[in-house]
């Protein structure tokens, strides 16, 4: 019975000690060498201060700021340790009625646009955390971040334009701009006027 119980027991030491020491302790080895931002969360810090990361997605509700799409992440949405989806289906009433209820804050929010409202504003990603919107929703809300901030469109909508970034190795994903990023240049450029 020992001939097979302690081979047994050895195999299960040293794939534990493989597997669940050396394996993580070298990946995480390199990652600290090779990819340290990544490795660390991607944290933006401000004046010393960490205010978010570019990987995920916050809320920013004032009308000063450019929002985000909308998350299901948590009870009020934008909770990083419960992120996911919805995950109601294209019937759901539910679904329906969030939808309509954001267009109709859209509308509220942004009275100067009067174009189709880009999708992303309206539709959670499947993480319910995504940091970033297509240029097309970052522009529609241009008029509205302009007047609250009491200046020219224009301006705003050109800087919305600089901090487009194209498709990862230009031919995946789609083009899109990090609100949290575009945000703080924002403020950096242009601080809100009190």
């Amino acid at each position: 019975m020992w001939k097979q119980i302690l081979p047994a027991f050895r195999a299960t030491l040293l794939i534990t000690v493989v597997t669940g020491l050396l394996y993580p302790a070298v990946v995480t080895g390199i990652s600290q060498v090779l990819f340290r931002d990544q490795a660390n969360g991607s944290l933006v810090t401000k004046d010393g201060k960490v205010v978010g990361s570019s990987l995920i997605g916050q809320n920013f509700a004032k009308p000063e700021y450019f929002h985000p799409r909308p998350s299901a992440a948590g009870s009020d949405g934008y909770d990083a340790t419960a992120s996911s989806g919805s995950n109601l289906g294209p019937t759901s009433q539910k679904l329906i009625d969030r939808v309509k209820g954001d267009i109709d804050k859209f509308r509220k929010e942004n009275p100067d646009y009067n174009g189709p409202i880009p999708a992303d504003l309206l539709t959670q990603s499947a993480s319910g955390l995504d940091p970033e919107v297509s240029p097309a929703s970052a522009q529609a809300q241009v008029p509205r971040v302009a007047k609250a901030r009491g200046m020219d469109a224009g301006v705003l909508a050109q800087l919305v334009d600089s901090h487009v970034e194209g498709r990862t190795f230009g031919f995946l994903g789609e083009p899109r701009v990090n609100v949290l990023m575009l945000n703080l240049a924002l403020d950096q450029q242009f601080p809100v006027k009190r």
